[in-house]
């Protein structure tokens, strides 16, 4: 007795759940106090599908993003505008970032925007992904979808030096 192609189609995509399902985990993440910002709505729902060589992934929280199995790129956006730092503060395509390199030994930087209201936080395992390709992928949605502070990276040498007092 013949089968359906109804019924030959449903077996075919049956078969193949199981392995679909093994390379769509969900990335766990925690939100960020204002992820509900529609700046972030507006990032989020651009992000690229590839960043580094490494593909986007699904996550559990509202306004975050991730690449790469196991996750190399976990991007968070809603965070608090970082103030005045000692962290190296990098500029790159008119976005500038924060580096925190203290997790270095671990190959894991913290990029973090800076002069950006909300801030976006990049995590990444610079093993697998490199942080110029991140800065260059999210370059343009920072740019156009998170509104400016008119804080800018200065370095020290920026800063006017003390007045000397004169005897």
């Amino acid at each position: 007795m013949p089968r359906s192609p109804r019924a030959f189609a449903l077996i075919a995509v049956l078969a193949l759940l199981p392995g679909l399902a093994a390379c769509s985990t969900t990335v766990s993440m925690q939100p960020a106090e204002q992820a509900n910002d529609p700046a972030c709505a507006q990032i989020i729902s651009r992000l690229p599908e590839s960043i580094s060589g490494q593909e986007r992934r699904w996550t559990d929280a509202q306004a975050t993003g991730a690449w790469g199995n196991p996750a190399s790129i976990l991007l968070t956006c809603g965070l608090e505008a970082p103030g005045p730092s000692t962290l190296p503060c990098r500029p790159f395509d008119g976005v500038d970032w924060l580096v925190d390199e203290s997790q270095a030994a671990e190959n894991r930087y913290t990029l973090t925007t800076f002069g950006r209201e909300p801030a976006v936080q990049v995590y990444l395992d610079y093993a697998a992904a490199s942080s110029a390709d991140v800065a260059q992928a999210l370059a343009p949605l920072i740019r156009d979808y998170l509104p400016a502070t008119g804080q800018v990276c200065t370095s020290p040498d920026d800063a006017t030096p003390a007045p000397t007092a004169t005897p």
